[in-house]
């Protein structure tokens, strides 16, 4: 589906080649994106888009706050799996050691703050696909490391940490929220409809960790009444490994994706490595999965599944279900 992108968005795509300085070219991207037709079909553009304006808006502000200071490296998580999914959260909230109870990455683990210094990756396994973890370092009023700008940008989703175990734990988790929301970072349950291309937001999943305290049932109330229903919430214990399955299919559907098995003519399907596609993927879109050629190249599937009768022959623009079964036809 083409974008049609008018003529005076081409001019103000001229005018960010040709800038001089971040300022000009930001000038030119937010005029692109007020252009720029919003439907799915620009979903592309759209992204790369903010991605832009993003980097943009936090070079000119780090400019503004003066020479970055030094730091010990600069991370970078390239993404595996089904999808990339930070933690945030305060410290001691159980970030680490509910990363290694859903993962084989071996995280220091220690009863006090600040323990993690630098993003920690592991791959979470959720029934026949993965879904990648990144313990990121803690976020508070007063402490927020750079990267972890960069890293949420990368993000398809985030935990939000609460500490169950902790009276002061809704307002070590809100301190987050705010200092993230000054780095032009949304925590949001859905998607704003007035998408503010400045800011990021990510879908988020607030985990209630150390449920084992012996006060943790009392504490958990007083979470719900402030936060209410701003987040969708999962009850965990990393310590005991309670909630840990209800937490792991959490957070594969918080990416939004679904499975979808391929077959060749004649052959069985392959049933264990599914391509993960966002939810209401077409089928044109699954073939630029399997190949960035096959894309335009396809012209007909068979699908078996809950969108289809089995077998039965649909068009490249079909949407597709979770765990259908297609035979792409070029």
């Amino acid at each position: 589906m083409a974008v049609n992108l008018p003529p005076h968005y081409h001019d103000a795509e001229a005018r960010y080649k040709k800038g001089k300085t971040p300022e000009e070219k930001l000038a030119a991207l937010r005029e692109m994106w007020v252009i720029l037709p919003k439907h799915k079909a620009s979903e592309k553009v759209q992204a790369e888009l903010k991605t832009k304006i993003s980097e943009l808006t936090d070079e000119i502000e780090q400019a503004a706050l003066g020479p970055k200071k030094a730091a010990p490296g600069t991370f970078k998580i390239p993404k595996q799996g089904a999808g990339q999914v930070v933690f945030l959260g305060p410290p001691n909230a159980g970030k680490s050691r509910l990363l290694a109870r859903l993962t084989k990455a071996t995280p220091a683990v220690a009863p006090y703050p600040f323990t993690t210094r630098e993003p920690i990756p592991g791959m979470m396994d959720f029934e026949d696909v993965r879904v990648q973890l990144v313990d990121l370092p803690p976020v508070t009023a007063d402490h927020y490391d750079h990267f972890v700008t960069d890293l949420t940008r990368a993000a398809d989703a985030a935990v939000l940490f609460l500490d169950l175990a902790d009276d002061d734990g809704p307002a070590a988790t809100q301190a987050t929220l705010d200092r993230l929301k000054l780095a032009r970072r949304e925590l949001v349950r859905d998607f704003p409809a007035d998408d503010d291309p400045t800011t990021y937001a990510l879908k988020t999943l607030l985990v209630a960790n150390k449920a084992d305290d012996e006060a943790a049932d009392i504490r958990l109330e007083l979470a719900r009444e402030a936060f209410g229903d701003r987040f969708p919430t999962v009850v965990v214990s990393a310590e005991r490994g309670t909630g840990a399955d209800d937490l792991r299919q959490a957070l594969y559907a918080l990416l939004g994706v679904m499975r979808v098995y391929t077959k060749q003519p004649g052959k069985p399907a392959d049933m264990t490595s599914p391509f993960t596609c966002p939810v209401g993927s077409t089928v044109a879109e699954l073939a630029g999965r399997v190949h960035k050629d096959f894309e335009e190249g396809v012209k007909t599937a068979r699908v078996w599944g809950s969108g289809a009768f089995d077998g039965q022959t649909v068009g490249r623009d079909h949407v597709l279900r979770e765990k259908d079964v297609v035979e792409l036809h070029l």
